[in-house]
């Protein structure tokens, strides 16, 4: 009797360590399922208000429609995950859509100007790597450059908007794989296809390792060997050629470059970042949860719509989302730190 008595104390203890060690190990985790369940309670809460939110058209037309700040996200997580920031993105984006629309408006054919959207974003963003990395300025300052830059390129192209007719560069957004009353355009396609090669090389990669060691500690990545100049450039020209598909994307989905696009969008992509579960410290943080982020974003957007309010509004709420998860993170910042002393 006492024996039992003494097993069934112990049990609980038992489990309680297991839970503990659990939690400590998958700490990380959670401001993602934190922003799953915040997704998850918009779709039921839209669904019980309108009635009619929750359908494959309107699921199908979130990715269609943030297929660009998919891909932004996850350029800007890559630099995240190092420590820096990216505030370039949006500019980029837009300088790589009007210069689009500006070489088709010309003749020149489409597999031609895609390769240079892509190359004009990436040296945009190795010149931010090489001013953070050899030439020691912030991030947020270097970036800030970037971003200059790029809106000022824009511009040069083009200070007026610029339709798009070449076939090929409308065929990604008008073309539509339907299933049912879900659909899913070549645009979207290409987004969730950056994703899943995101997701590979961060995780199955010696770089995502290197990349993540990066944000984890600087120092300590040097002294394991690790090349951690080559990494930190390398983060800012993904994000740059994720800020050029970008502006593909964009390109596509309004049939027109405008050097005025994507305005406060590196905002934006920082955001849905964050509600992911990045750390804005480095370190920690995944592709997927960024794509969570998005949608999360998205939503919030399509339901402020249906309520017929103004925009401004899916600003107040993204940010009083973004300041809640800032505080989650710090929570658990403190909590590792205090586990290591």
């Amino acid at each position: 009797m006492t024996t039992s008595t003494q097993a069934t104390s112990v049990a609980p203890s038992g489990l309680g360590a297991r839970y503990g060690i659990f939690m400590s190990r998958r700490a990380s985790l959670m401001p993602t399922f934190a922003a799953i369940a915040i997704l998850i309670v918009l779709l039921i809460g839209a669904q019980v208000q309108f009635g009619n939110f929750v359908t494959g058209r309107n699921l199908s037309a979130l990715l269609l429609d943030n297929a660009y700040l998919v891909v932004l996200a996850v350029g800007m997580t890559f630099v995240i995950l190092t420590g820096g920031i990216d505030l370039s993105v949006g500019s980029v984006m837009a300088f790589t859509g009007i210069l689009c629309a500006s070489l088709l408006s010309q003749g020149l054919p489409a597999y031609l100007v895609i390769p240079i959207m892509l190359i004009g974003g990436g040296l945009i963003g190795l010149l931010i790597g090489v001013l953070v990395q050899y030439f020691s300025v912030q991030p947020f300052i270097a970036s800030l450059a970037g971003l200059f830059l790029a809106r000022g390129l824009a511009f040069v192209v083009s200070l007026s908007s610029i339709r798009v007719e070449d076939p090929a560069v409308l065929w990604l957004q008008r073309t539509r794989i339907t299933v049912g009353d879900w659909y899913i355009t070549p645009t979207g396609i290409i987004a969730l296809l950056v994703v899943a090669v995101a997701v590979y090389v961060l995780h199955w990669t010696r770089f995502g390792r290197t990349v993540y060691a990066v944000g984890g500690g600087e120092q300590s990545a040097r002294l394991m060997g690790l090349n951690v100049a080559r990494t930190k450039i390398a983060v800012y020209v993904i994000s740059g050629v994720c800020g050029g598909l970008a502006g593909l994307l964009l390109t596509a989905y309004s049939g027109a470059g405008y050097p005025r696009n994507g305005i406060g969008t590196e905002l934006d992509a920082i955001a849905a970042v964050v509600i992911g579960g990045t750390l804005l410290t480095g370190g920690v943080g995944y592709v997927l949860g960024s794509l969570v982020g998005v949608l999360v974003y998205g939503t919030i957007k399509k339901i402020i719509s249906f309520m017929g309010a103004e925009q401004s509004w899916t600003q107040i709420i993204i940010g009083i989302l973004l300041l809640l998860f800032i505080i989650v993170q710090r929570l658990i910042v403190a909590r590792s730190s205090r586990r290591r002393t």
